[in-house]
């Protein structure tokens, strides 16, 4: 009776909610029932089931993928570099004559023009000297028509031997004396009219202009050390990019193997700033540094930018995309349908055309935006997994759907295409 109460026991610990029995014959037909229930739950056939297995209408569904189809296209080669916006042009403002500053006219930070009056030097002084070259001037040039005069008189007297030769010589030399003395005085107002044009110190280039070392009132002299401001000319602005020695390399072999294409005008450049946004203007390689640094193996490259809005600064730090040219019949594959291995193998999923799953092995050491470049193992019109790879299995039959990627990289429904136009 005790052994009864324990198989009964154990029968209840399996789920099945019966009153505790006696006698033999009761108890085997509880045991029968009991070892049906687990074979069930185990996923074995019932006892009487034929064959066993799952029964009908439990079989797993076929699952379902989206693909898209591939085809050659071209994509651009780019090499990252690191780089420092520049000045296209530096112009360091000095006084070219002494004088007390009596106004600075510009506003330190802004932009101003080639030509524009920066400061105004005391000019009372240089006015004067020019008033007295002018006086100079007239008095030399009022000497010389008598002296020309004379000469003259000299000479038709020298037809008749009215004078001797020593006086028309003495004429001549008085003659050209005084022109001598106009000329002399007539550079000494063309000085005297530069140095006082100099008391208005201008703009040798268009710019923003920096901070004043200077005040109203401070004495200035020409050609001093101290800068009195700096104008950096920075529309266009340049970037230099300091590539090494081994990306110079791998430039120069991309460019000369088959299968690609360099722009006409040279490799385009753009710029991604320190908030990882991309600069608005694509720039222009314009001259490449004829060595390599030896103390840090890197070839400066200089770029040109426009910066109409002059949202580059000289110093900024920035990473530059130089597309050194363009490779043909490449595929781009969506990083979303290709898995790595731990050794970073690449691996993608492709239909066959009996609609079952093939894996491939690719090489994918190059990315643009959400794509792989692909140039070997994919044929024009392979239809490529991107949906549903977690259910899948190398050599499974699955249900197919075509889908495209959006350009945000979300997979989107394929959208149907337009009926041709029917003929009036």
């Amino acid at each position: 009776m005790t052994n009864l109460k324990k198989l009964a026991g154990g029968v209840l610990l399996l789920g099945l909610a019966l009153p505790l029995v006696s006698g033999c014959e009761q108890v085997g037909a509880v045991l029968h029932k009991a070892g049906d229930m687990l074979g069930a739950k185990s996923g074995g056939a019932p006892a009487g089931a034929p064959g066993g297995g799952m029964p009908p209408g439990m079989q797993m569904p076929t699952p379902q993928v989206g693909f898209i189809v591939v085809h050659p296209t071209s994509a651009p080669i780019v090499e990252e570099v690191a780089g420092r916006t520049t000045a296209s042009a530096v112009a360091e403002i000095r006084p070219q004559v002494g004088g007390i500053i009596e106004k600075r006219v510009f506003e330190e930070g802004s932009r101003v023009k080639a030509g524009d009056v920066l400061y105004r030097i005391d000019a009372r002084s240089y006015q004067a000297t020019l008033d007295a070259a002018k006086a100079e001037l007239e008095r030399a040039e009022a000497s010389v028509p008598s002296a020309q005069a004379k000469f003259d008189r000299y000479q038709e007297l020298a037809n008749v031997n009215g004078v001797s030769k020593q006086d028309i010589d003495e004429a001549r030399s008085a003659l050209l004396q005084a022109k001598a003395a106009a000329a002399a005085a007539a550079s000494a107002v063309r000085t005297a009219e530069i140095n006082l044009g100099y008391t208005e110190v201008k703009a040798p280039i268009s710019g923003l202009i920096g901070r004043s070392s200077v005040t109203e009132g401070a004495l200035v002299t020409a050609g001093q050390a101290t800068a009195l401001a700096t104008i950096r000319q920075i529309d266009p602005i340049y970037v230099d990019l300091s590539a090494s020695s081994t990306s110079m390399s791998h430039m120069r072999q991309v460019i000369e193997r088959d299968g690609v294409s360099a722009g006409k005008e040279g490799p385009k450049v753009t710029l991604k700033l320190d908030d990882n946004s991309i600069y608005e203007k694509v720039g222009r390689i314009i001259s490449t540094d004829a060595n390599v640094d030896e103390t840090t193996d890197t070839v400066t490259v200089r770029s040109s930018f426009a910066n109409p809005k002059l949202l580059l600064l000289p110093g900024m730090y920035v990473r530059a995309a130089v597309e050194i040219g363009t490779e043909n019949n490449v595929y781009l594959l969506p990083q979303r349908a290709v898995s790595r291995s731990v050794t970073g193998q690449a691996t993608a999923y492709f239909l066959t055309p009996d609609n079952k799953v093939e894996a491939r092995t690719l090489k994918a050491d190059r990315a643009i935006g959400f794509n792989w470049v692909v140039d070997e193992d994919v044929s024009d019109g392979d239809r490529l997994i991107i949906e549903g790879v977690q259910k899948i299995r190398p050599g499974m039959e699955v249900k197919v759907a075509e889908v495209e990627l959006g350009a945000d990289g979300l997979v989107k429904p394929k959208a149907p295409e337009a009926a041709p136009a029917k003929a009036p």
